[in-house]
């Protein structure tokens, strides 16, 4: 809800709100908490249709990409980055 009281505050004034909203990402503690260990991954990895976790540059590139004129009409929203855990 921050997202969208953001974007109709700050709409006027230019600026976009948004949000990145990622399911696990392989960072390095991502890594050692759900890479390494199999038993717990496995039933996160079966909610997650594509079957694996983000990698970070999948995520810094929604980033970038919302940063950029490429998305200069998009405010108020929420992108999930989870490979379809939401529908899952």
């Amino acid at each position: 809800m921050a997202t969208r009281t953001l974007a109709l505050e700050l709409g006027p004034q230019g600026v976009r709100a948004n949000s990145i909203c990622p399911t696990v990402v392989l960072t390095d503690m991502g890594q050692r908490v759900w890479g390494d260990q199999p038993d717990k991954a496995a039933p996160m990895l079966a909610r997650i249709p594509q079957s694996r976790f983000a990698q970070p540059h999948e995520v810094s590139d929604v980033a970038v990409w919302l940063a950029s004129d490429a998305a200069s009409m998009v405010s108020g929203t929420e992108i999930p980055v989870d490979g379809g855990y939401l529908i899952g």
